[in-house]
């Protein structure tokens, strides 16, 4: 591990802690990243917190909010929570570990697994996201994805824009978006990505390490920051 701080990188600068129930377990860490090894033993503490008269104990360790919208036709695996006014659309697979808050689609023919999706999350169509954190506001677009293993089965790196690099202990790690993160329609996110608030990726793209946040991803060699009002 180096002893860099990657500021894009951390919790505090991604994500807005008191959009999802996983708010206290992340300030413990310094980044996102560090904080999914104990999502199933998250979701199985806040369970027993959860306020009954809003939630449905659906038996194996699955807790949905009454409000949710749960269509035909999908899969859901505990340890797993959904939130309130979420809607989980025909076809969708949520294999286990999986924290999805308030507000959110779970789209047909998606999969999740070992995730924590803050409020107002949009994940709708053909999306896969594993070992990942979607912070507030965030959206994928139709067919992107996060891919979680690199294709040689080493541990994953995450390195940053100016060439610095955190050796992350981790075989398994999708992506970290922040706040209101924009994500094309048939993008990868690579092992080890890391994507700063209000930044938009272009569709298509294949992306790797730490985006800046307020930027504009057209590819990895042109990221451009946002004009502000």
């Amino acid at each position: 591990m180096t002893d860099i701080m990657m500021e894009e990188a951390l919790v505090k600068n991604l994500y807005t802690l008191s959009e999802t129930l996983a708010g206290d377990y992340l300030s413990g860490f310094d980044y996102p990243w560090e904080a999914l090894s104990g999502i199933g033993e998250l979701i199985k503490e806040l369970s027993r917190s959860l306020d009954m008269s809003l939630y449905e104990d659906r038996g194996d360790q699955v807790f949905i909010a009454r409000s949710a919208k749960i269509w035909d036709l999908n899969t859901i695996i505990g340890p797993c929570i959904i939130g309130e006014n979420t809607e989980v659309r025909p076809g969708a697979f949520i294999r286990g570990k999986a924290l999805v808050g308030n507000d959110c689609v779970v789209g047909n023919s998606t999969e999740l697994k070992n995730v924590i999706l803050f409020n107002h999350v949009q994940v709708p169509h053909y999306n896969y996201v594993g070992d990942s954190i979607l912070g507030f506001y965030s959206h994928m677009g139709a067919g992107s994805i996060t891919s979680n293993v690199k294709s040689d089965k080493q541990l994953v790196t995450v390195k940053d824009r100016h060439g610095n690099k955190i050796e992350t202990g981790l075989k398994k790690f999708g992506a970290m978006l922040g706040d209101h993160v924009e994500v094309g329609c048939n993008t990868v996110l690579n092992p080890g990505t890391v994507v700063g608030k209000n930044t938009n990726i272009y569709p298509t793209s294949c992306v790797r390490g730490v985006i800046p946040a307020d930027s504009i991803y057209k590819n990895q060699e042109t990221v451009v920051l946002r004009k502000k009002d």
